[in-house]
């Protein structure tokens, strides 16, 4: 119980994909209770049909990736009944989250304005693609999408090939927890106050905004950062890939007391006598000569040889593929992969929550059927209404 913090919030969330469940997946595995709401006329979350490992008919890995500890009912809030039932919902929630196009909350009422005159400390969260008061209100978006017209990939990959996007769905992941931040500290004032409000994250603004330094560097100072070779980092050096006997590695020599460890690591003391490496910035402007020596000592062991060698001393990672990435014994020490059974896969895993409180992670256990929850939270709403 000490690592449920969240125990005893209510969401009910209307969300699809990616970044609406990563948000609300926090706030399920750290305690509240987070009921998602499915349109039982689309057959709930288009997300249980996402392939290509599927766990059943209308269950799939990509769905319970964030439906972990939630519950589903489903309901159709545009009927006359369903949006009966779904105002007397509205009275036992502390939030309700929704990851539609932008024009759609207002539609269907679950904005703040409207949803305030049966729960005025409620907190709404509305996550877009490109937000909720501009001419692009309407516009379907995804996270790729936004990589593209944010910059992104046109920082991402090797500067001979063509713009790249990131391996997984970042902007999903960050959208939703920016959006986290942003429901936490609304419902901490609502707590106090009693009065909640409406809280905007879009997917566009979020990608912008990862532009970070760079976009500031452009902003104010008109240096326009590009695709680096070797995924380097963009003045800093040596801070890139190296080639080993046997694979790949990254290394970070962020400052010039990481680069004395490697030179000296390494064998290659006389390199700091070498004008052209005295600083980060010196050897950042001298990266390609650089790159080309330290390739040579590099080359002569093998990735694990290397990281042995610099354990603790220099900040440096082997490179590796997701099967050998899961299979690290890091990885089992610090327990981020949780058995979590499912009626259609017994031995199921899962990645575990990151986490942790009081030296625990959350326990996990997988989002019901489709309305699996509609006897629990619907039952009672349903039978009071009968009788009144």
């Amino acid at each position: 119980m000490n690592n449920r913090p969240l125990e005893g919030l209510r969401v009910f969330t209307f969300e699809q994909f990616g970044a609406g469940p990563y948000c609300t997946m926090f706030f399920a595995d750290l305690g509240a209770e987070v009921i998602k709401v499915e349109d039982p006329n689309r057959g709930g979350d288009v997300s249980r049909k996402v392939g290509p490992v599927m766990l059943g008919e209308n269950d799939s890995e990509y769905f319970q990736s964030w439906g972990a500890n939630k519950k589903s009912i489903t309901l159709d809030i545009k009927s006359p009944q369903g949006r009966e039932e779904w105002l007397e919902l509205v009275k036992t929630a502390d939030a309700v989250v929704n990851n539609l196009r932008g024009d759609q909350p207002e539609k269907l009422g679950l904005e703040y304005k409207t949803l305030s005159a049966v729960n005025p400390a409620l907190v709404c969260l509305h996550i877009s693609a490109y937000g909720r008061e501009n001419e692009r209100r309407n516009w379907p978006g995804y996270d790729y999408l936004m990589q593209a017209e944010a910059g992104l990939m046109s920082l991402t990959g090797d500067p001979d090939h063509h713009p790249t996007r990131f391996g997984s769905s970042m902007i999903d992941f960050l959208t939703g927890t920016t959006g986290a931040v942003g429901l936490l500290a609304s419902l901490l004032r609502a707590k106090m106050t009693q009065k909640g409000a409406d809280v905007d994250v879009c997917l566009f603004d979020v990608a912008l905004h990862q532009l970070s330094y760079m976009g500031h560097w452009y902003l104010n100072g008109g240096v326009v950062p590009q695709r680096m070779a070797r995924s380097a980092h963009p003045s800093i050096a040596p801070v890139q890939t190296f080639p080993t006997k046997d694979g790949w590695i990254y290394v970070m020599c962020m400052t010039d007391k990481f680069w004395d460890a490697l030179i000296s690591i390494i064998g290659a003391p006389e390199l700091a006598q070498d004008p052209r490496f005295k600083t980060g910035i010196e050897r950042g402007n001298h990266r390609e000569a650089l790159s080309n020596i330290l390739d040579t000592y590099f080359q002569k062991k093998t990735s694990a040889e290397w990281i042995d060698n610099f354990a603790g001393i220099l900040p440096a990672a082997p490179i590796l593929d997701v099967p050998t990435a899961l299979a690290n014994p890091h990885v089992q020490e610090v327990r981020m992969v949780q058995d979590v059974p499912h009626p259609e896969r017994p031995e199921r895993k899962m990645l575990a929550q990151p986490i942790k409180i009081n030296g625990a992670r959350a326990s996990l256990q997988v989002c019901p059927p489709l309305g699996g929850n509609n006897d629990e939270i619907l039952g009672p709403i349903r039978a009071k209404l009968r009788d009144s």
